[in-house]
């Protein structure tokens, strides 16, 4: 069965918000065939523990916005790795160093990807 449409509603509303901060790869996958936990893993990587905090704030306020509080927050204060787990989706925001070591979208490259497209870009192409 794929992802909920209440996952996939949070899951783009999140990548939005992390697309606002500036993120970098930002990719949904749909994890719910592999998973019972979760539907949806959102991946997005900043270049700096700074920027990586300011993804993760605004997701949490853009999320907070639609009803949706995470139930665990790890690694904020280190800002290398911040993982939210909202049940229905579970959002990895890493530092590019630790993307690219750990490479999570190769460990599940058998999930599909959900659509994604930064409204701003879509605005941006259209003037």
């Amino acid at each position: 069965m794929p992802a909920s449409e209440r996952a996939v509603e949070l899951a783009t509303a999140a990548a939005q918000a992390a697309a606002d901060k500036l993120a970098q790869d930002v990719l949904l996958l749909d994890v719910s065939e592999q998973l019972v936990i979760t539907d949806v893993f959102l991946l997005a990587s900043a270049p700096n523990d700074r920027q990586v905090k300011a993804v993760v704030d605004e997701i949490e306020d853009r999320l907070r916005d639609m009803g949706a509080k995470p139930v665990r927050r790890e690694g904020a204060e280190e800002g290398r790795w911040v993982l939210l787990d909202f049940v229905d989706i579970v959002v990895h925001v890493q530092h590019e160093e630790e993307r690219i070591y750990y490479a999570l979208e190769r460990l599940w490259k058998d999930c599909p990807v959900i659509p994604f497209v930064d409204a701003d870009r879509v605005r941006a192409a259209e003037r």
